[in-house]
């Protein structure tokens, strides 16, 4: 029997995603820079499953090939997406091996209700796991 591919879409080449144990935990992987349309895409993606199941249980970060933002319109979508979705999210691994996205979770963690927590990229398993076991 053939299989059937999906192409990946353009926004597909920005913001990767992946559901893990059905809709329980999201993995977003975003390649190039961040646009204001690719925060609108996503919100379209996961919108429907918190309004399904109330909550997502885990979001993981794979930031590896993060380039910042297109403008700092783009910023501020992203700043707007993260403020009117956390709450909607009970844990955040953040996969990094950038010093500076590294920390982030450390700072953020003050203004969301969002457990955050860094791993490195050969963390990625415990990531997942952390993500698996948050209760």
């Amino acid at each position: 029997m053939g299989r059937h591919v999906r192409r990946p879409t353009a926004f597909d080449r920005m913001i990767e995603h992946k559901w893990i144990q059905g809709h329980k935990i999201l993995q977003i992987q975003p390649h190039g820079a961040f646009t204001v349309e690719d925060f609108h895409r996503l919100a379209e993606k996961i919108d429907p499953i918190i309004r399904e199941q109330g909550r997502i249980e885990g979001l993981l970060i794979d930031t590896r090939d993060f380039a910042g933002w297109k403008s700092f319109v783009a910023m501020i979508s992203h700043f707007r997406f993260v403020h009117d979705h956390e709450k909607h999210i009970q844990r955040i691994a953040v996969v990094s091996d950038n010093p500076v996205l590294k920390f982030m979770p450390h700072l953020v963690c003050h203004f969301i209700s969002a457990e955050v927590r860094p791993f490195t990229p050969g963390e990625y398993s415990e990531a997942l796991e952390w993500l698996e076991n948050s209760g």
